[in-house]
């Protein structure tokens, strides 16, 4: 059976998650954490989101190492803000627990310190942006398209999401980024243009285009155009719901714990690569 402990439990996500969990023959929710100095402190986490008892208190973040030292949870799944997320992690590594991480809007030195935190403590982790099995599916698509393609196209990514999304561009439009930079061999640190405006002059060959939307409840919606003479593609992935996102956590999850890499993501959970 996994222990699984889950952050931002009453959250969107996190309750979903722990909803799904629940449903699960091979593994169970053992913790619960919540942000620092919680109001839910102590209150049966099912009772919380609305699923009944389940025997697991939620925590606030402040007792998180205290709290996998007891439980000894084999996984704990992050879906939080990125500035929480990374002491998460350090603490969830330094405890000896793997981690899946769907959180976004790390910046790479961010993302170098957890890194390096899971190396050093001998733990495993999945980590990506979009969990969901068909977006990962799209990333493939994409890369694949973009190499027989090349550079006879113009590629341009737009990406729409709900009116609370604190971060911009998305997780997944950045990964989606870095797959067709690298697929098309350019360098991903000179060739992003990050929406336009003004007189910005006629579009380079080089550049890919990445632009951001927020409104209303749209759960995440990600398109890849590749523009050519006289045609294009349109490459579509949209969410209609977070479940979406929870399927794919299941399945990182049960790959952790038996992963050969340290670091993995969604391609390796899939087998894609």
């Amino acid at each position: 059976m996994i222990g699984v402990a889950v952050t931002g439990a009453s959250g969107r996500m996190g309750s979903k998650i722990i909803r799904t969990i629940l449903e699960q023959d091979d593994m169970k929710v053992v913790a619960a954490i919540e942000a620092p100095n919680t109001p839910f402190e102590g209150k049966d986490v099912g009772e919380v989101i609305g699923v009944g008892t389940i025997g697991v208190p939620v925590n606030g973040a402040e007792k998180l190492a205290e709290v996998l030292t007891e439980k000894k949870p084999d996984v704990l799944v992050d879906f939080t803000i990125a500035n929480a997320a990374v002491g998460t992690i350090k603490t969830s590594a330094e405890c000896g627990v793997n981690v899946v991480v769907g959180t976004t809007g790390f910046s790479d030195e961010q993302m170098e310190e957890m890194k390096n935190a899971i190396e050093n403590n001998k733990v495993k982790a999945v980590i990506a942006p979009n969990m969901a099995v068909g977006v990962n599916v799209f990333f493939k698509i994409i890369a694949d398209l973009a190499k027989i393609l090349k550079d006879d196209y113009d590629v341009e990514i737009i990406e729409a999401h709900h009116k609370h999304k604190a971060d911009a561009p998305s997780g997944t439009a950045v990964k989606a980024y870095e797959v067709l930079a690298e697929a098309l061999g350019r360098d991903k640190n000179e060739c992003g243009v990050y929406g336009r405006q003004g007189v910005v002059g006629a579009r380079t060959p080089e550049e890919i285009g990445i632009h951001a939307v927020r409104g209303g409840d749209i759960v995440g919606d990600h398109t890849v155009l590749f523009a050519g003479e006289g045609e294009r593609i349109e490459i579509v992935h949209r969410a209609h719901s977070r479940q979406a996102f929870v399927s794919g956590v299941i399945k990182a999850v049960r790959y952790v714990v038996g992963a050969s890499k340290k670091i993995s993501d969604m391609g390796d959970v899939l087998g894609i690569k």
